[in-house]
């Protein structure tokens, strides 16, 4: 094309001076020659136009392909890291390089490396044409090549670091998001979202910093690309005018243009690389962080199909001086020198003191950890040269906390076994006493159970995940505390459940309720990390020791005890719809979530032995009807769910994202400015270069050489213009991009915080989706603004500048390039819809894949004890399959639409120069100004070219921005934030339940308060009776104002809670869960976080840890107070956890204290003194407490029996047993201790 150009040149030049001394004999050859010249044009555009649609093509779909390996190959390496690496790894952050990093990875993929080859073969050739031509000018050109190069190499360097730095604090800033959301109720109850907003706001601070480096260095360095370019026109056109006269044989104006064209268009292509190299430098700091994850050498890898995997196992398992202390804690020592033999078949119970290393056995015996010193044997087998997989499929476990996934009742039954049938779901909820609760809902199994099991109950969620271990039948059963979070009357048919499964399996118990384990064959007792004692119950009590020291502390007098009563006590439960509201109590929901190494050891699978042949029986018709209708009506739900979400989002106009960088007016419009200047440099080169060509008609050489040498000197001052104003926008546009970003990010989460915890009920509102909205949404409305907007500019003054001088010196010849402008605009848009077409369609998939992720990661224990790796791994690529099938569609589509734009200039060079000839040769115009004005616009649309790589952002800042708004409009129907409302002066602590009547939002049809009435008067305790699911919790959930009710009123003195100031009342509020949710920061913070309206001091912080009774345990600590509890707590035992929480309830000084089920965590030991300490706080309190071990309510002023959302019996314990109704029965039923 520039030989073709050149030698264009070289004949209206000659037509020019034949003109300027007065001959006119070219005039046919000029036309005939421009002619050819055409037809030379019109054979190399078809040439690039089926080149660059096959170049993209292949490029973008490579790109999708690679991407995809990399999501599946990172996602797998973190689904299969030991759990060493999760307890110090912040979960958040993996979601953040799941999709931030990634994204960014395929973003410096795909047709961004073909264009970067592109261009540096164009520079290649561009060389090799320069030094064929003229050698001399072409070396003094490439004399300023070795600085373009050493600035470009800098500038990567900077801008790869800058990345990183970049990615490493907005991954901090989403595992802080991750932390928080997840943990929504705790922080609502606790008033949190101040300090939340600050933790999530620092981390953001640091990101916006390093944002302003990483924009001024790229900007710097393309102002500096500019300018030497520049000085290389100077240069060149100088030199190139002496050669000339010095040369005339080897040199005319062809020559100097063909070499000077060939060189600066391979200089300009690396200028144009530029912005591609960026991508490229960002993808490499993107892609070390991912692939130090894939590439890390796993120690204890589950994906391992190495090791021995025997035929037949029988169960006997041995310790062996086992020495263990958890790699996150080094200096903490768990086990010291255990030794145990477990005969096959047989059951042991481990007992003693919270924390005494009981559930590390546990964890160790499935491998999460191997020990320091010693062995661990089954059948003899040391279990480090077993397959790691096949090992645990053979071990079920029950856990005390257990897990469910956002999926129905029945799919997360299913995951205890691959290939269960709906008749063997049936009969192990029926064994597990879940039955007749599934039964009553709506939609039965398949009910949703929400995130973490948000819509079920404690004990509901317990028995679902006892069921889901029945469908295996595991060699060894692993139960830790597996009745902990049933009622009464279910825990004796459970337990009844477990027992038979117990049958000729080996298996070990944890359990704090001594009565559950008095038939275990052994029982061991555990102190500090070492083995005491071990025997029977019988010859323990006699031994005198660690067990009989706990019977004793546990037993208790009066009423309850009571013989063990046999499965009539049942009766009671399924003749009242115990389970009506069942999933509904959602006081847990937040914390099913939590699993720490020590207690939460999750939910395996246990399968019952006499349960296979009974199966067989079960109609398979039944079966295969259940599954047809549970396909259509998740394909109805489907639909209608996608219509739904189709609908919703608001058109947003461009003003009002403007408008959310007002405070940083000022700098965007010095950006503005210093892009209009620096628009105005290409118009002007152009100017410029029409001028030095018009030169070479000049006779008078000392004339053509003052002429030359001034113009060259302009193009110098052209490059000084260009650095400064692109030194300009990069710090203005930097420091308004980053503040928006910053903004929106901020913005968002506080607009999260601020929802009503029905809105995350909602599972299109799931921890995972908010994340990834969270990460993606800011960034990508940054698109539309910052230094985009700068480019915006930029390209528009470019333009007009262009079209203004092109007019000025030609209007005919303008008018024709100007009519070619529409194709190359149509295909420019086709591309642009091509881009945006699929934008929220992939987003509303990576949100889904976001939400598998987050689940699997956040509950990766019980995710690895069911060996489930694989499930989460397919249905992660499962949900990506959809965009990674349109960016196969799409990349044709892409590569043709590029090929258009890219061979457009051919034929418009064909037409300029044919017509442009015959404009010269009719004197409508000279040859100077016909190169103006090509010069003007050709260059300019180059320039303008560059916005090409607006397109992708537009289309998905303008969904982004719609989805922030929409979050940012949403007025909550609770809104926390509320000043509004009345503040009481004086508050006694009176509580009255008026008629209330409750449905979930997200469960409309199942009623769960049905009526309730109900009243406790100041410094009075009530205790909430009844069966689990039965609306306890929730009534606790209505007066922290989670929720309001659908009809009725909860007073507190006589005043609607509605009216009162929401921060206020929550404020004066104590709340103790049953699974408690403890954040990643030191044992101080999380006792510090009950008050956040002030600063606690340490001697409040010790003092409310010692009347939890944990005061001991952290001093023994080698960092004490200043200890981190993990992600979730993981490094404490349930017992610890729930301590730690009661403190931080306590730390408030609440007037009304709220526990629900506070000590269903503690062993006995621990229970007696904590009981103890709540007594004491209940003191001068009112206080509402829900039980399942009726024997700590004994002593409340009033005690409610709660059935079908309304109260049936209320009055005190005396009372109540003297009627003989619903609470006598759950005495009578009540497991003796």
């Amino acid at each position: 094309m520039i030989i073709v150009f050149g030698q264009i040149t070289n004949s209206f030049v000659e037509t020019g001076q034949n003109k300027s001394t007065g001959g006119n004999n070219s005039t046919i050859d000029l036309e005939g020659q421009m002619t050819t010249y055409a037809y030379y044009y019109v054979g190399l555009g078809f040439g690039v136009l089926i080149l660059s649609t096959i170049q993209v093509w292949t490029f973008l779909m490579t790109a999708a392909r690679q991407t995809a390996r990399i999501r599946d190959k990172f996602f797998f390496a973190v689904l299969h890291q030991e759990m060493a690496w999760f307890d110090t790894m912040q979960i958040g952050t993996l979601n953040t390089r799941l999709t931030d990093d990634i994204n960014t990875i395929q973003d410096g993929l795909g047709d961004k490396i073909s264009l970067i080859v592109q261009f540096s073969a164009t520079f290649v050739a561009g060389i090799i044409i320069g030094f064929s031509y003229g050698w001399k000018l072409t070396l003094v050109i490439l004399a300023m090549s070795p600085v373009l190069v050493v600035a470009g190499a800098v500038w990567s360097y900077l801008l790869s670091h800058l990345t990183t730095k970049e990615l490493t604090a907005y991954a901090k800033a989403g595992a802080v998001a991750e932390e928080i959301l997840s943990a929504i109720r705790t922080v609502t109850a606790f008033n949190g979202q101040k300090k939340a907003l600050a933790r999530y706001d620092a981390n953001l601070e640091e990101a916006r910093i390093v944002g302003i480096k990483k924009t001024v260095t790229t900007n710097a360095s393309l102002g500096i690309t500019q300018f030497l370019i520049f000085a290389c026109y100077a240069l060149a056109f100088w030199y190139g005018t002496k050669l000339t006269d010095e040369e005339p044989n080897n040199y005319d104006i062809g020559n100097v243009l063909i070499v000077f064209f060939s060189v600066l268009i391979g200089v300009f292509s690396i200028g144009q690389a530029a912005p591609h190299l960026e991508s490229l430098a960002n993808a490499r700091g993107a892609a070390y962080e991912v692939y130090k994850i894939i590439n890390k050498f796993r120690p204890l890898d589950s994906s391992s199909i190495g090791g021995f995997k025997p035929d037949k196992l029988r169960g006997e398992i041995e310790f062996r001086n086992v020495h263990f202390s958890y790699p996150s804690r080094p200096d903490s020592q768990i086990l010291k020198g255990l030794n145990l033999k477990i005969q096959p078949g047989k059951t042991i119970a481990f007992v003693g003191s919270s924390g005494c290393g009981k559930s590390t056995t546990i964890q160790l015996l499935q491998r999460f950890y191997d020990p320091n010193e010693g062995e661990i044997y089954i059948d003899g087998c040391d279990i480090r040269v077993l397959n790691i997989k096949w090992m645990r499929e053979n071990i079920g476990i029950v856990s005390q906390e257990p897990i469910l996934f956002a999926t129905t009742i029945a799919g997360n039954i299913r995951y205890g076994r691959e290939n269960v049938t709906d008749a063997e779901i049936e009969q192990a909820s029926k064994e597990a006493n879940a039955y007749d609760f599934i039964s009553k809902l709506p939609d039965k199994f398949n009910t949703m159970v929400g995130e973490r099991g948000a819509q079920l109950s404690g004990g509901q969620k317990q028995r679902i995940a006892i069921a889901r271990a029945l469908v295996r039948n595991p060699k060894i059963l692993l139960l830790d505390e597996a009745t902990s979070a049933l009622d009464t009357q279910s825990e004796s048919i459970v337990q009844a459940a477990l027992d038979k499964a117990r049958a000729g399996r080996t298996t070990i118990v944890i359990a704090h309720r001594l009565s559950t384990i008095k038939t275990a064959d052994v029982i061991a007792g555990f102190d500090k990390g070492v083995l005491v004692e071990q025997g029977t119950h019988d010859q323990l009590m006699e031994h005198k020791g660690v067990y009989h020291a706990l019977v004793m502390q546990q037993s208790f007098g009066g009423d309850d005890h009571k013989d063990e009563t046999s499965e009539e006590g049942t009766e009671f439960e399924t003749d009242y719809d115990d389970e009506t509201c069942e999933e509904d109590d959602i006081n847990d929901l937040e914390l099913n979530s939590l699993e720490n190494p020590i207690k939460g050891l999750e939910i395996f699978r246990i399968n019952s032995l006499n349960r296979k042949s009974s199966r067989h029986h079960i109609s398979r018709v039944s079966t295969k009807k259940y599954s047809e209708k549970r396909k259509r009506k998740t394909r109805k739900r489907k639909v209608k769910k996608n219509k739904e979400e189709e609908e919703k989002l608001p058109e947003i106009p461009y003003s009002r994202i403007l408008a959310l960088n007002k405070p940083e007016f000022c700098a965007i419009a010095v950006g503005v400015i210093a892009a209009a200047i620096g628009g105005c440099v290409t118009p002007a080169f152009a100017i410029l270069f029409g001028k030095i060509i018009g030169t070479f008609r000049e006779t008078d050489l000392t004339k053509k050489g003052q002429t030359t040498t001034l113009l060259s000197l302009m193009f110098l001052v052209l490059g000084v213009i260009s650095l400064v104003t692109y030194i300009l926008q990069g710090f203005m546009f930097g420091r308004s991009g980053e503040a928006l970003t910053m903004r929106l990010r901020s913005l968002s989460f506080k607009a999260l915080l601020q929802q009503e915890i029905g809105w995350f009920d909602d599972h299109k509102n799931g921890t995972g989706v908010l994340l990834t909205r969270l990460a993606t949404d800011a960034s990508q409305v940054k698109g539309a603004t910052g230094s985009r907007l700068g480019l915006l500019t930029m390209t528009t003054f470019t333009l007009v500048a262009a079209i203004v001088i092109a007019f000025d010196n030609g209007w005919q010849l303008t008018l024709l390039i100007l009519a070619c402008v529409p194709f190359v605009a149509l295909a420019n848009a086709i591309r642009f819809r091509s881009m945006t077409g699929h934008t929220s369609k992939d987003q509303k998939a990576l949100e889904e894949a976001g939400r598998i992720s987050t689940e699997a990661v956040e509950n990766i224990r019980t995710v690895v004890a069911l060996t489930r790796e694989d499930r989460f791994f397919e249905q992660y690529k499962a949900s990506l399959a959809g965009p990674y099938r349109d960016s196969l569609k799409k990349a044709p589509l892409n590569g043709f639409t590029y090929g258009i734009s890219q061979c457009a200039n051919f034929f418009i060079n064909a037409a300029v120069f044919r017509f442009g000839a015959w404009l010269v040769v009719n004197h409508y115009m000279d040859f100077e100004q016909l190169f103006i004005v090509f010069a003007s616009v050709i260059f300019a649309a180059m320039n303008v070219g560059q916005s090409n790589s607006l397109a992708p952002d537009f289309g998905k800042s303008k969904v982004s921005a719609q989805r922030i708004f929409q979050l940012l409009d949403r007025k909550p129907q609770i809104d926390s934030y509320s000043e509004e409302g009345e503040k009481l002066d004086k508050f006694d602590g009176n509580i009255q339940f008026k008629d209330i009547h409750f449905v979930y939002p997200t469960r409309r049809e199942v009623q769960v308060l049905q009526g309730l009435n109900i009243k406790v008067n100041r410094g009075q305790t009530l205790a909430l009776v009844g069966s689990s699911g039965c609306g306890k919790s929730t009534s606790i959930q209505l007066l922290e104002r989670f929720y309001d009710p659908g009809s009725g009123q909860v007073f507190v003195d006589g005043v609607d809670t509605k009216t009162l100031q929401i921060q206020w009342l929550r404020s004066q509020l104590g709340l103790v869960q049953q699974e408690p949710i403890l954040f990643d920061c030191s044992i101080a913070e999380n006792i510090q976080y009950g008050d956040n309206s002030r600063v606690v001091s340490q001697e409040e912080i010790e003092e409310a840890a010692k009347a939890a009774n944990i005061h001991n345990f952290i001093e023994n600590l080698p960092e004490k107070y200043n200890t981190r509890v993990g992600d979730k707590g993981a490094q404490l035992s349930g017992g610890q956890k729930q301590r730690i929480a009661i403190a931080r309830a306590l730390v408030r000084k609440p007037a009304i204290l709220l526990l629900d089920e506070a000590t269903s965590a503690l062993d006995t030991e621990s229970e007696k003194i904590v009981q103890k300490a709540l007594d004491d706080a209940r003191k001068g309190r009112t206080c509402i407490v829900i039980a399942h071990r009726l024997s700590t309510i004994q002593n409340s002023d009033t005690i409610a029996v709660i059935q079908n959302g309304k109260v049936v019996e209320q009055g005190t314990h005396s009372q109540l047993l003297a009627m003989e109704g619903f609470y006598y029965t759950l005495v009578n039923a009540h497991v003796p201790h």
